[in-house]
């Protein structure tokens, strides 16, 4: 059976139920704790699912944050330094990760136990335990017309990776660096592999590489 909801009913519906549903309906969705640092000297970390690839020439990735309506450490990090990480999460950590959520006096690293490293003289902190972590620059911000959240564009001016998930042809194959993934706000999960496809063209069969 399929529950049908319209604009209508899911506006008229309580707003935890309303929040949970909307943000199960992307599916899954890529974990990052993403690294900054305060003007203070003050670490933060807090774990991010509105991740997306901008461009690869050059390397962009954006993020989407919530209304700057309140104090972001992130965000307000973000614009003041002007520099983050994004760190994937695996198995290992992936309570830790969760709990960076909480609203922590201090810094997130020492509150949950994960460890704080800095790479190369980089301003924010990494994630010393992650297998594939980022360091960006800030580029460009926006914010939305239409809901006023804020869209970050970052640079990837440096990349971590653990050389067993890295591919000769550059892909990732994640599921040897086990990163998790999340649906909705709090599940958790491990990607399964189902086969990785050939380029697609209109005249040849797709097969499995």
């Amino acid at each position: 059976m399929i529950k049908h909801f319209t604009k209508d009913e899911i506006l008229e519906s309580d707003s935890f139920f309303r929040r949970n549903l909307i943000n199960c309906l992307s599916g899954y969705k890529s974990l990052n704790l993403i690294g900054t640092k305060s003007s203070e000297g003050i670490s933060n970390l807090a774990p991010f699912s509105q991740v997306f690839h901008i461009g690869a020439s050059p390397p962009l990735v954006g993020i989407l944050f919530r209304p700057h309506t309140v104090q972001r450490d992130t965000l307000e990090n973000i614009l003041e330094a002007g520099y983050f990480t994004m760190n994937q999460v695996t198995p290992s950590f992936y309570k830790e990760a969760h709990w960076t959520s909480a609203r922590w006096d201090g810094s997130e690293f020492e509150k949950t136990g994960l460890e704080a490293e800095f790479l190369n003289k980089f301003f924010a902190p990494y994630v010393k335990n992650s297998p594939l972590k980022l360091g960006c620059s800030l580029v460009e911000t926006q914010t939305l017309k239409v809901n006023q959240t804020v869209l970050v564009i970052g640079s990837i001016d440096h990349i971590y990776v653990e050389e067993k998930g890295l591919r000769t042809d550059g892909s990732l194959d994640l599921n040897v660096l086990e990163t998790v993934t999340v649906s909705g706000l709090d599940e958790y999960h491990i990607g399964k592999k189902l086969a990785r496809l050939s380029y697609a063209k209109p005249d040849r069969e797709v097969e499995e590489i």
